[in-house]
């Protein structure tokens, strides 16, 4: 699920090397912790937040086929 996030976001940013992505485990759900440069900001998030609507949108979808509840923040540098 990280190297999923970390592949999609790396391809729409403009400073791939600055992307990193930290999995935090819950009891019942993994937070994934987005960090980008600040100037990526806004290609991560997208129109009206619609590119971080669909990134979520995938992950939880991948997430439910395994059973689990996954949640995305995304955090600037």
């Amino acid at each position: 699920m990280k190297d999923f996030i970390d592949y999609i976001v790396r391809a729409l940013v403009d400073n791939p090397d600055q992307v990193e992505v930290a999995e935090v485990e819950g009891s019942r759900t993994t937070v994934y912790e987005l960090h980008v440069a600040q100037s990526d900001l806004g290609k991560v998030i997208g129109k009206g937040g619609q590119t971080a609507k669909s990134i979520r949108i995938l992950l939880a979808a991948i997430s439910a086929r395994q059973g689990k509840r996954a949640v995305l923040e995304i955090l600037e540098d």
